[in-house]
């Protein structure tokens, strides 16, 4: 005689899941929940693919359930810890400030001075493939530009949206920063500005001039040419998205 297999009545629903990290991730059962990565950016067909992409390396299905866990790619925007000088020692030095402070807080990213030099446009600091899709955010993941683009189109920040240093502080709200004031030695393109980048980012002296933005209009290429002797907000930008997995770029 054959037994007769049959099945019980369903158990009571598990747990739920410890809750996942507030910044940056999203959680649902559609591939439609991926566009939450980008609640302002058009979904074109353009992003959709990108998302897509996207997707493949950094959405993963829980071993609770089907849920897919979304880590949003985007790209930081964050200030130096200290106003500084047009003396930073060059390009590199700026950039070695942005690396380590960064490193400081377990940032993954490379990070770099948002600044133009004499072989550098500010523009390209950005990977090409990375410029007009992720979204810039604050050290809270909080967008303050929908692109990389943007910002060279005449973009404004989101308002109310701060943009924090590297410790933690709004840097248009803290008195550490007495001048609301960026370098940036660029044309409003993200071109470098010729010889307003005080050589290169190495004197403070006050006879030379740098480019700067005042802040407090929410653009970040507007032109101001300052002595290099002021102290003013230095801002770092992560130029490409790592994995949280540590895979490396996308």
């Amino acid at each position: 005689m054959t037994a007769i297999s049959i099945p019980g009545p369903p158990g009571p629903p598990g747990a739920p899941g410890l809750p996942g990290h507030s910044s940056g991730v999203s959680e649902s059962s559609t591939p439609s929940a991926l566009f939450l990565c980008y609640p302002s950016l058009n979904t074109t067909e353009k992003h959709f693919q990108a998302v897509q992409h996207w997707s493949e390396f950094v959405c993963k299905v829980s071993s609770v359930g089907v849920v897919n866990v979304c880590h949003c790619p985007q790209l930081h925007l964050v200030a130096l810890n200290s106003p500084q000088t047009g003396a930073m020692r060059g390009i590199r030095g700026a950039d070695f400030m942005c690396f380590t402070q960064a490193q400081a807080i377990g940032m993954k990213g490379t990070f770099r001075a948002f600044l133009s030099a004499r072989l550098q446009d500010l523009q390209s600091i950005v990977r090409k493939a990375d410029r007009d899709i992720l979204p810039i955010v604050n050290l809270k993941d909080e967008v303050l530009f929908d692109s990389w683009d943007a910002i060279f189109n005449d973009g404004r920040m989101k308002d109310g949206v701060p943009i924090y240093s590297f410790d933690g502080r709004d840097v248009l709200n803290d008195s550490a920063w007495p001048e609301k004031t960026m370098w940036h030695g660029s044309t409003s393109s993200g071109q470098r500005h010729v010889d307003s980048f005080c050589e290169t980012w190495r004197v403070a002296d006050r006879a030379l001039t740098g480019m700067a933005s005042p802040l407090q209009g929410g653009g970040l290429l507007q032109q101001s040419s300052s002595s290099c002797s002021s102290s003013y907000i230095v801002l770092c930008i992560e130029n490409s998205y790592i994995t949280d997995t540590g895979g490396g770029f996308i």
